[in-house]
């Protein structure tokens, strides 16, 4: 009896992983979010993330993930992302990410009071060289800080 306990206890767990695996993203190269203290973005909290890129012959995509609460006040956020990586000069370059239409209904998918983002930037991008790539993304708006974001961040997928 003890034996076969064991048995579908490892069956059972062999599932479980299964699941578990299956589950992942195969595309995935990066997929990180921070969250933002007390849901205010100051200038000075820049969200930096260093992304390894093993082939630099595939295309990749580029997202900023972001959510924000029901109570931001803006229909966009503006950011500035500053980039560097193997041998490359820092850039630095200034994107609208668009959170509602023009009669005020937010565009990213709602939970409670919180709704999320997965904006693209760069489609079917070619990393220049193997390496690791700095990321860092700084809030631009004229509030400082930025009332009501609740996390910040950058996903980096094969490009199908």
């Amino acid at each position: 009896m003890k034996q076969a306990h064991k048995i579908l206890l490892g069956l059972v767990a062999l599932v479980g992983i299964t699941a578990v695996t299956s589950c992942s993203d195969p595309n995935g190269i990066f997929d990180q979010n921070t969250p933002i203290v007390n849901h205010n973005w100051a200038y000075v909290n820049n969200i930096t993330y260093n992304v390894k890129i093993d082939d630099p012959s595939i295309a990749y995509n580029l997202y900023f993930n972001l959510r924000v609460t029901g109570d931001y006040k803006y229909s966009n956020l503006f950011v500035l992302l500053h980039t560097t990586g193997p041998n490359q000069k820092p850039a630095v370059v200034r994107y609208e990410l668009k959170l509602a239409n023009l009669q005020g209904e937010w565009l990213g998918s709602g939970s409670g009071n919180l709704y999320s983002y997965q904006i693209p930037f760069e489609g079917k991008y070619h990393f220049p060289a193997k390496g690791v790539y700095r990321f860092e993304i700084e809030q631009n708006m004229r509030d400082n800080p930025l009332h009501e974001v609740s996390d910040v961040g950058l996903r980096v997928e094969k490009a199908q």
